[in-house]
């Protein structure tokens, strides 16, 4: 039975988690300890080491919440209370989601449509790929706040700004993955395409189409989780009242370490369901089209 298990991925995954798990409680020790013993020299209270352990992993308000206070914040957060209550961690995911979603439709649609155009357009190609490339190294953080302030004054609000930059951060990984997907038929195949007369449509649809599918879903891949994250950034300039960067902004102001690590366990909880739900077409798209996987 060991033996099958370590011939297989689930045993180095198992060692790898506990040993993380094991790292996380020792730093939480270590990073709640000065202020613990703090409280014992000012109540002077007599302590051994295991009450110094279990104090520490047991703080209302710790520097380093322990794992199993996360995950007790998220089985209240998420269990316990309805998932249409705003102290619901469900509630504030499905906002985000929501902006996640809308923005990585909207991304993927102009990243296919910009690589379309790129491949078959010299000079697209020249003028626009090396404007696509320059947009990424504006740190999502300082334009935010523009785009934010920009569309409320033409009266955008709500879902759409945040949508919005969820859009800038993943149109990029599909153009650049499209692109390298569009141009990936050998020149052997381009031109069994012009012997048959084909069409430069049918030269699309019947070749650089088919052949950019796998490139299109490991982009995608890409794409979903930076999106989630721009959704989350989106959130916090605003002041929002819901979503997971509302969680994080009350987690900070309010000094809610175990809020605010709750939080981003369920965003990448939510990362990494959009990711396998990605994986599952793609294995799905390849199986149709009688590509191995």
């Amino acid at each position: 039975m060991l033996s099958r298990l370590a011939a297989g991925n689930t045993l180095p995954i198992v060692i790898v988690v506990a040993a993380i798990v094991v790292a996380w409680y020792g730093f939480a020790v270590y990073l709640n300890m000065p202020w613990q013993l703090g409280v014992y020299e000012r109540s002077g209270t007599t302590w051994t080491f295991a009450d110094l352990v279990r104090d520490t992993l047991a703080q209302e308000r710790p520097v380093l919440p322990s794992p199993h206070q996360v995950f007790a914040e998220m089985w209240r957060t998420t269990v316990e209370v309805a998932p249409t209550s705003r102290r619901s961690l469900l509630y504030h995911a499905w906002v985000t989601l929501s902006s996640t979603l809308l923005g990585f439709a909207l991304g993927t649609l102009l990243g296919i449509l910009l690589a379309v155009f790129i491949v078959h357009n010299r000079a697209m190609d020249k003028s626009v790929m090396p404007w696509v490339v320059a947009s990424q190294t504006i740190p999502i953080l300082a334009i935010a706040p523009m785009i934010i302030v920009v569309l409320n004054a033409v009266g955008l609000t709500g879902l759409l700004p945040k949508a919005l930059i969820s859009t800038y951060l993943s149109f990029f990984p599909v153009v650049v993955g499209m692109v390298k997907g569009l141009r990936s038929p050998e020149p052997i195949q381009l031109d069994l395409m012009r012997t048959y007369s084909a069409s430069a449509a049918q030269t699309f649809w019947k070749l650089r189409w088919p052949s950019a599918m796998p490139y299109l879903f490991t982009s995608l891949k890409v794409a979903v989780a930076i999106s989630l994250v721009g959704a989350i950034v989106g959130e916090l300039p605003t002041g929002a009242v819901a979503g997971l960067g509302a969680r994080l902004l009350a987690g900070s102001y309010y000094g809610q370490t175990v809020q605010i690590w709750s939080a981003l366990f369920m965003a990448a909880a939510l990362a990494a369901i959009l990711v396998a739900v990605i994986g599952a077409g793609h294995r799905m798209v390849l199986k149709r089209m009688g590509m191995a996987q």
